[in-house]
């Protein structure tokens, strides 16, 4: 196949499917994977922007699931704040990002997933460069940072349930310190992490986990190291997680796995050398107990009114819903500030995030050593 970015493009296949784009520069690179994404992964594109925007009551189903959905990407609010971070881009940095919409933009003017164009008739089909930081965004938090923010809600479930310190410092060895006990059995949760109803037997999820190692070339009968980089993000599943493409550009060339809607070579090697990706479980995430009265919380013994973010949620065959977010310099309130008690405020570090790693990915091609 040959299209045309700023010069020809050339897109092969491998006899497992894996594309191999071959350009003669390197915007063009870009352009081509996101040709290949949109042409292969299209629809997986849209539904992660519709859900990451908060709209899916409004495309896709307004049963009262999806609205519960809605109203939790709403209330990361990932959609906003993304002036910011395309302002960090440098001017080639930014010619790479148009030409990966461009590419996705060009599949997407020859042919559309027909299940989001025929079936629910949704219009809009292309791809800017505030969908890629919202998918880097998504890519972040979704069962990585998530994971933190819902092992700290369960903590404070098994304190309001009785567990003891004794055995809470057994599950949580050596990072519990003194925690007062008092304080948090009075946090009102909006939703528990784990419902009643749950039945542990037969509902608890695999260990998530993700790691890498590396062999060393006195071991390897190449006498070159070997990388091997488990990341614990689905490939059993459709679509999976990653989308593998390599390119070749005059003697470079790489093999990768990317992420649809992310133009970042993600994981991979080149000829000079290969690199993964693995997840830290770093503190990334920070909850506050905020004492809450009349609309207002307390701190430093006075009482301070929250900014209020308002949002309309749009259902298909139904009335909207207006939202409305409480917000200090803590994060997000989870709770009524209107109704007296103690609640939450949480907020993740990759909020106003997405530049830096995709700035980073970018560079990923030229990596020597």
């Amino acid at each position: 196949m040959e299209i045309k970015g700023k010069e020809k493009i050339i897109i092969e296949r491998n006899t497992e499917g894996v594309p191999k784009v071959i350009v003669k520069n390197e915007t063009d690179l870009y352009f081509g994977m996101g040709y290949c994404h949109a042409m292969d992964r299209g629809i997986q594109m849209m539904l992660m922007r519709i859900l990451g925007q908060g709209r899916g009551s409004e495309y896709l189903d307004s049963n009262d699931e999806m609205l519960e959905i809605d109203k939790f990407f709403r209330q990361m609010d990932w959609n906003n704040h993304i002036n910011s971070e395309i302002a960090k881009f440098t001017n080639s940095e930014m010619e790479q990002l148009h030409a990966y919409c461009e590419g996705v933009n060009l599949h997407f003017s020859k042919s559309k997933p027909w299940e989001l164009k025929i079936l629910l008739g949704y219009k809009k089909f292309d791809w800017e460069i505030e969908d890629i930081i919202l998918m880097s965004r998504m890519a972040g938090f979704l069962t990585l940072a998530q994971s933190q923010g819902e092992t700290e809600r369960l903590f404070i479930e098994m304190v309001q349930n009785g567990a003891t310190k004794e055995m809470l410092n057994e599950l949580f060895p050596n990072i519990l310190d003194n925690y007062d006990e008092e304080i948090i059995k009075k946090i009102k949760l909006k939703d528990k992490i784990v419902p009643d109803a749950v039945k542990w037997n037969s509902i608890i999820n695999p260990m998530m986990a993700s790691n890498n190692w590396v062999l060393s070339g006195k071991k390897t009968k190449s006498n070159s190291p070997i990388l091997s980089n488990d990341p614990h993000l689905e490939i059993n599943r459709l679509p999976p997680v990653w989308y593998e493409i390599s390119f070749e550009l005059g003697e470079k060339a790489a093999y990768t796995a990317t992420m649809p809607g992310i133009s970042s070579l993600l994981i991979g090697r080149n000829k000079n050398l290969a690199w993964g990706a693995t997840y830290t479980f770093m503190d990334a995430i920070d909850s506050w107990i905020e004492d809450c009265k009349g609309g207002k919380y307390l701190k430093d013994e006075k009482w301070h009114f929250f900014r209020e973010r308002k949002e309309k949620v749009k259902r298909k065959n139904k009335t909207d819903v207006e939202l409305t977010f409480f917000e200090n310099e803590h994060g997000v309130l989870v709770g009524d500030p209107f109704e007296d008690g103690y609640y939450l405020t949480t907020l993740w570090s990759g909020k106003f995030g997405g530049a830096r790693s995709i700035k980073s990915g970018l560079n990923l091609w030229n990596a020597a050593d």
